[in-house]
């Protein structure tokens, strides 16, 4: 135990940010084949499907992303097949990562992302991946989905999102999916929601040779069974943020040299000196950091005691990381 306290000053602090990737991989076999559909969940409502990592009854499985459709109201019809829950899914995804337009109206999706008059994406397959994949946010990029469209694998793609992805959503940052690393601005298929880690892709011929069905005859449910049974593979990168907050604690020569430690005496006698006029010497073993009040906040142990008197100066580096 330290006799004083030492009060930090401005500059014995920093604070740093650290991006942190990990590798996702989503195959084929996990999405349409090696549990027999046991890791896939249809629910009561019929508005979306939950894939997993295993089958969904165990206890080890985990919910990796959810697969829906929907369309706006330019292709409802009440003869299709769940026509109201396939508008309401569009709207509710329009109205959280495209927003409003200043008459108060929904704003659809848009094949270039800038919201403008131009092509707009009326039908739409949405893939919600779980938080435990996507962390903080997917890594811009590195995003590529390849399905089999036809007879021909189709590979898509947020190509040169690194120095090219947009800001006008408010979900956050987003970039245009390409089917080429060409990304020739409007040939866009899709989008790519980073920190949401939504992926919206048209439900045209462009991608799905079914597409025609998707509104009409199938239900929502068919719809993932199709987007899955053309599922490949998938990959990204996603990216956890680590804020760490360093501490810089100072000990100068004439500071810490004595333990308050009721061990550090024997016989009224310090147990660290073997003549009485010897320097004091302390062993500093741990670092308490308190708030202005003298409420202890935090501890840090160090790895071994390190000796102090007055003869150096040490300074401790105390890392919090958040």
């Amino acid at each position: 135990m330290a006799t004083v306290f030492k009060n930090l000053l401005s500059n014995d602090v920093a604070t740093t940010r650290t991006l942190l990737n990990e590798a996702i991989p989503i195959t084929g076999t996990i999405v349409s084949g090696t549990y027999n559909d046991e890791n896939i969940k249809n629910y009561a409502h019929g508005m979306f499907q939950s894939v997993y990592d295993y089958p969904y009854l165990s206890s080890s499985a985990n919910h990796i992303f959810d697969i829906t459709y929907g369309y706006s109201n330019d292709l409802s019809a009440s003869a299709n097949t769940q026509n109201a829950k396939k508008l309401n899914i569009y709207n509710q995804m329009a109205q959280v990562l495209v927003g409003y337009d200043l008459t108060g109206s929904v704003r659809k999706f848009d094949r270039n992302g800038d919201l403008t008059e131009g092509d707009k994406l009326d039908a739409c397959v949405f893939l919600n991946y779980s938080r435990l994949l996507t962390k903080d946010e997917v890594k811009k990029g590195n995003y590529r989905l390849t399905l089999l469209s036809g007879s021909t694998e189709l590979v898509v793609g947020d190509y040169g999102a690194q120095s090219d992805y947009r800001v006008n959503s408010p979900a956050g940052e987003y970039g245009v999916l390409y089917t080429s690393s060409a990304a020739v601005e409007g040939t866009g298929v899709g989008l790519i929601y980073y920190q949401a880690g939504v992926a919206v892709l048209t439900a045209s011929s462009d991608i799905f040779e079914n597409a025609s069905t998707f509104s009409g005859t199938l239900a929502i449910s068919g719809t993932a069974d199709d987007v899955r049974s053309k599922w490949i593979d998938n990959e990204f990168n996603n990216t956890t943020e680590l804020n760490s907050t360093v501490y810089f604690c100072r000990l100068n020569n004439n500071e810490f040299n004595y333990s308050s430690n009721p061990t550090y005496l024997s016989g009224s006698k310090i147990i660290t000196k073997n003549v009485s006029s010897d320097p004091s010497v302390a062993y500093v073993t741990s670092i308490g950091l308190y708030s202005a009040d003298n409420e202890l906040l935090a501890v840090a142990k160090l790895s071994e005691p390190l000796k102090k008197d007055q003869n150096n100066e040490l300074t401790l580096r105390v890392r919090l990381d958040y």
